[in-house]
């Protein structure tokens, strides 16, 4: 569905040029769902930018549904839907019933209202919304078409947890009933880890991690943490793993998983331990990306 070989992009400035994208690589399947990461300044918006036809590559091969996006851009934007979090590609002064119009496909309009309750907006004009429900709506007018591919920059940017949540159920449907395939650009890693098969992070122009969040957590996480509820407020050791805080007959010990196993852990404490209840945390995604574009993993 997407192919991309030695993608660059440099901008001409005052100061000199600037490499936005330093070459790289990647290919995306049919109905896959792929988040991209990467801090501020990275190259993110600028690789969906030329994969979506907006921007002239530099240097190196990039095709969307088999074409080449800057040239055939018309074409290409029959079978791709884009949301930009900061732009709208809807009528400012218009209701958004005929914003939707002017965009066509009108049959799918019914559905897309249930699922992102759209239908009490559609006689209010455009510059009345709220964030959250101009960003709804920028999704219907996305994927009413129909798009084979899905391109969203920050979707979910400035959205409260409630609309968060209607974004989020909506793509997770799209993706699975339909197809569709998704590449979602955002800082909100919630959003990837809740909706992406895979991770791709970026990082000064720089493709520096590419497969599932899962095995990011297993190559990166060297440590995890068992969460204990004892049947009485007593002290606790537990050899391999190390005391990290306490409260009541709750404690947290924090192990790392290439030294030993969780298993291993259990077992020991149940041996010599009434327990009342115990959880096992994964290492936090966002500490881990953290590190990662630190250096320090």
């Amino acid at each position: 569905m997407i192919e991309v070989e030695g993608l660059r992009k440099v901008f001409r400035t005052r100061r000199g040029p600037v490499e936005a994208v330093a070459g790289i690589d990647f290919r995306v399947a049919a109905g896959e769902f792929v988040g991209y990461a990467g801090p501020n300044g990275a190259g993110k918006s600028t690789t969906v930018k030329m994969m979506s036809g907006i921007l002239l590559p530099s240097a190196g091969r990039v095709e969307v549904c088999g074409l080449v996006p800057y040239r055939e851009r018309k074409r290409l934007a029959r079978r791709m839907g884009v949301v930009f979090g900061q732009r709208t590609q809807l009528w400012w002064d218009l209701p958004l019933q005929e914003s939707f119009e002017l965009v066509g496909h009108l049959r799918r309009l019914r559905r897309l209202e249930e699922v992102l309750a759209l239908g009490p907006l559609l006689g209010v004009p455009v510059r009345s919304l709220s964030l959250g429900q101009r960003m709804r709506a920028e999704l219907a007018a996305a994927v009413l078409p129909a798009p084979q591919v899905l391109f969203l920059d920050e979707p979910t940017i400035g959205l409260d947890v409630e609309a968060k949540a209607a974004v989020r159920d909506f793509l997770g449907e799209l993706n699975r009933t339909e197809g569709t395939t998704v590449i979602l650009t955002t800082h909100d890693l919630d959003d990837i880890t809740r909706l992406c098969s895979r991770l791709m992070i970026i990082d000064h122009g720089r493709l520096i991690y590419d497969g599932t969040v899962e095995a990011l957590r297993t190559a990166y996480g060297t440590t995890r943490v068992l969460v204990v509820d004892l049947a009485e407020d007593e002290p606790l050791e537990l050899a391999g793993a190390v005391p990290v805080r306490a409260e009541g007959r709750r404690r947290w010990f924090q192990f790392a998983r290439d030294e030993v196993s969780a298993a291993e852990l259990i077992a020991r404490l149940l041996a010599s331990n009434e327990v009342a209840d115990l959880t096992l945390e994964e290492p936090d995604i966002e500490d881990i990306v953290r590190r990662i574009y630190r250096g320090e993993t």
